[in-house]
């Protein structure tokens, strides 16, 4: 049986009592760079995306899921999007609060995350996109067995600048052909 609770953290669907969470965080100008954002979202936009959550992956390509520690406090969010049910893949982002970081729950969180996705959605890779000099989260990526597969030159435009992307792949180990 799948389950969306590990150790010290759960995965669940957002709800409504997120919206200051999300609210802080989509407007978070340091973050705007990896969700592809260039301008502030209200609490009343961001109020109908809650409203909307619940739309089933194969409908919205995306799924976005809280990440709450044990003692119910919200720590980061996980994102599944770029759904591709034909091609039978995804991408993976994470994102968890500065002051929640350094306690496993990424670790965790994705190892979930990745598991709803080959077991539930019967997807045969997920992928993440992680800026080169991002460190902690390539060998975040890495210690979970995500491969290095290339680096998009360029990829991101920010601050007047240009930042390089690395591209990792995990393929479920079932299907490798």
């Amino acid at each position: 049986m799948l389950k969306l609770k590990g150790t010290n953290i759960q995965l669940r669907a957002l709800e409504p009592e997120d919206l200051n969470f999300l609210y802080q965080i989509e407007n978070n100008e340091n973050l705007w760079e990896v969700s592809n954002t260039q301008t502030p979202y209200s609490r009343f936009l961001l109020k109908q995306y809650l409203e909307n959550a619940h739309l089933d992956i194969y409908e919205a390509k995306q799924l976005r899921l809280a990440i709450e520690n044990n003692q119910g406090v919200l720590v980061g969010l996980i994102d599944l999007f770029d759904f591709n049910p034909q091609h039978l893949r995804a991408g993976i982002g994470i994102l968890i609060a500065p002051e929640h970081q350094q306690k496993g729950y990424a670790l965790q969180a994705i190892q979930l995350a990745q598991n709803y996705a080959f077991s539930v959605l019967n997807l045969q890779q997920v992928y993440a996109n992680i800026d080169t000099k991002n460190k902690q989260s390539i060998h975040l990526f890495e210690k979970l067995g995500y491969q290095y597969v290339g680096t998009r030159k360029n990829w991101i435009y920010n601050n007047h600048a240009f930042k390089d992307v690395a591209f990792y792949q995990l393929i479920y180990p079932s299907n490798i052909s």
